[in-house]
């Protein structure tokens, strides 16, 4: 994969959500593009394991607790920076998979707090850095979810819409300014987390997921597509890549083998 090295005003790349999943993927393949990656994450203890990797692989990391609904520590932590290059946000998850006559108000509160406030706090308090690098990208890891939807998943769905129109409106408020606005909407991604969590710890619910699709989407998969989008010359701007494995053709089609 051919790459665009980083200007030096913009080698540093946060990442949030990097304690597993696409997260952790994206923070390995963007340090190997020589960014210095800014890993955070609520588990301390997996993202300082992930910052120990990177550095002993030659590259440059370093891990900061952060909880990214919390806005006075969001904050705070945009104080550590001058500028930054690359601003990565997947903290987000879905939770249930309950109708909306059923669906737990408290999960779906969660899940936009998590997949839209969190964005926009990263976001709000990260721009001015971005602006000041003069070659400055926000990505949005959103999802197919936020694009169509489907049965037993308006709480996520809803999130993912809110967090699709966040970044599509971001771009039109800052075109003119030295930042590009990207949206990453993967498909179906068999992570070791993201069903596990949706649906409580239940392994077998989890399992049902993926049950008889050859070949789902892998973290490494989304993080390459991620580490391609922010590393093409600055004037072009990948809108909107919407990511599937072959064998799904929507959020309701998929193909499964028996």
């Amino acid at each position: 994969m051919a790459t665009v090295a980083p200007s030096a005003a913009s080698r540093i790349a946060v990442v949030t959500g990097a304690s597993s999943g696409i997260g952790a993927a994206t923070a390995r393949q963007l340090a190997a593009a020589g960014y210095r990656v800014v890993l955070t994450a609520r588990r301390k203890d997996r993202i300082e394991a992930l910052a120990e990797e990177i550095d002993k692989a030659g590259h440059q990391a370093t891990a900061y607790a952060l909880d990214v609904t919390d806005r006075a520590a969001v904050d705070e932590f945009a104080t550590a920076f001058q500028t930054i290059g690359v601003l990565v946000n997947n903290a987000g998850g879905a939770l249930g998979a309950d109708p909306v006559a059923t669906g737990d108000p408290a999960d779906w509160r969660q899940m936009y707090e998590t997949n839209v406030i969190g964005t926009l706090n990263l976001t709000q308090a990260l721009l001015p850095k971005l602006v000041a690098s003069g070659d400055g990208t926000v990505v949005v890891v959103s999802s197919t979810a936020g694009h169509g939807t489907y049965e037993g998943g308006a709480g996520y769905v809803a999130a993912k819409h809110g967090a699709h129109v966040l970044a599509e409106t971001l771009r039109l408020e800052i075109v003119g300014q030295p930042v590009r606005v990207i949206e990453i909407a993967p498909g179906m991604v068999k992570t070791d987390e993201f069903a596990l969590t949706r649906f409580g710890g239940d392994t077998e619910k989890a399992e049902k997921v993926y049950q008889g699709v050859a070949e789902p989407l892998t973290a490494d998969d989304v993080a390459e597509t991620i580490t391609w989008a922010v590393t093409r010359p600055s004037h072009v701007n990948v809108d909107l890549l919407i990511l599937r494995p072959r064998a799904q053709a929507s959020n309701t089609k998929v193909h499964r083998e028996s």
